[in-house]
């Protein structure tokens, strides 16, 4: 880790905390999702440093260390799409790979698919190509207490979160989301009230490592965290039947519990995915939970190696 160099970068008028190693023209450009940070790639940026490439992995904007917008509330997908486009301006990098997990993978594909010329193919993990908009998640066909259903409220996951110090809301969700279950809570019941004090961290996510993702989440808190991705899923970006004509590849846990969101696992098994993404490789780990890229670093980074490689630029 002591390889990795940080800075701040100016995109959009904010300061964007961005994290980087190894050098070149060949550029992997990391997107993180949620409880994550930058600091979520670790593994994976040191394997293709490793391998001849410029690893960047950078704090969401009101993530981490990177800026707060003065107006979270307002904030959309689209925001998200333009800071990654305003990086690679503002690195002089006209093309890239991008590597996104969770919601990361959102701004990854819709980059591909908008700015096509910047690049090189896209990787994601954990959620397939969604377009944000009213029909992204299917909340009415789960019960009430489904997580994203309750963060979408505004106050009420900021008082869900609100009775816990920040380390053990990192803590709670690692553990409850690395779970094959989807996190739902009864009428009486918040989110938070799901963990079990006696089920331990996963054995591939160290004290050492909730200790990083605390200090991040310390500085920036919750409030945007619940704007993007949660609030704005529903809003529609603009962007009409967006296509991504770059070489993808689709890395799902097979015990991921997106899996069991209405209609996800028919969208990607019957590989309805590829009316949006027709170039999509998609490969599934058995034992992989939402978090496969730190639960099983060395396969993540093994087939992140070898697509690089097959469309290496």
């Amino acid at each position: 880790m002591e390889k990795i160099e940080h800075r701040f970068v100016e995109v959009g008028g904010l300061k964007l905390h961005v994290a980087e190693i190894g050098s070149g023209p060949r550029v992997v450009v990391f997107l993180h999702g949620f409880p994550e940070i930058w600091y979520s790639w670790r593994h994976q940026m040191i394997a293709v440093a490793n391998n001849g490439y410029r690893a960047i992995a950078f704090d969401c904007r009101g993530y981490g260390l990177s800026e707060q917008p003065a107006e979270p509330e307002k904030a959309t997908f689209k925001d998200l799409v333009d800071d990654v486009v305003g990086l690679l301006d503002s690195l002089a990098i006209d093309k890239a790979f991008l590597v996104g997990k969770d919601f990361g993978s959102m701004p990854a594909y819709l980059v591909a698919a908008v700015y096509p010329e910047r690049v090189a193919g896209v990787v994601s993990l954990g959620i397939p190509f969604l377009q944000p908009g009213p029909t992204a998640v299917q909340n009415h066909l789960l019960p009430e207490g489904f997580y994203i259903s309750r963060w979408q409220k505004p106050g009420r996951a900021e008082a869900d979160f609100g009775r816990f110090d920040v380390k053990s809301v990192i803590r709670n969700i690692y553990i409850l989301f690395s779970s094959s279950e989807v996190p739902i809570a009864a009428k009486d019941q918040e989110i938070m009230d799901l963990f079990d004090p006696a089920i331990p961290l996963p054995s591939w996510f160290s004290e050492e490592d909730l200790s990083v993702y605390a200090s991040l989440y310390e500085k920036s808190g919750f409030r945007f965290p619940l704007r993007v991705p949660y609030r704005s899923l529903t809003v529609d970006c603009g962007y009409t039947d967006p296509k991504v004509s770059a070489p993808s590849l689709l890395v799902m846990g097979e015990k991921d519990y997106v899996f069991k969101f209405p209609g996800i696992e028919d969208y990607i098994r019957t590989g309805a995915v590829k009316h949006f993404v027709p170039d999509l490789d998609i490969t599934y780990i058995p034992e992989g939970s939402h978090f496969v890229q730190e639960q099983l670093p060395e396969k993540i980074n093994q087939l992140i190696l070898t697509f690089l490689g097959k469309h290496g630029i």
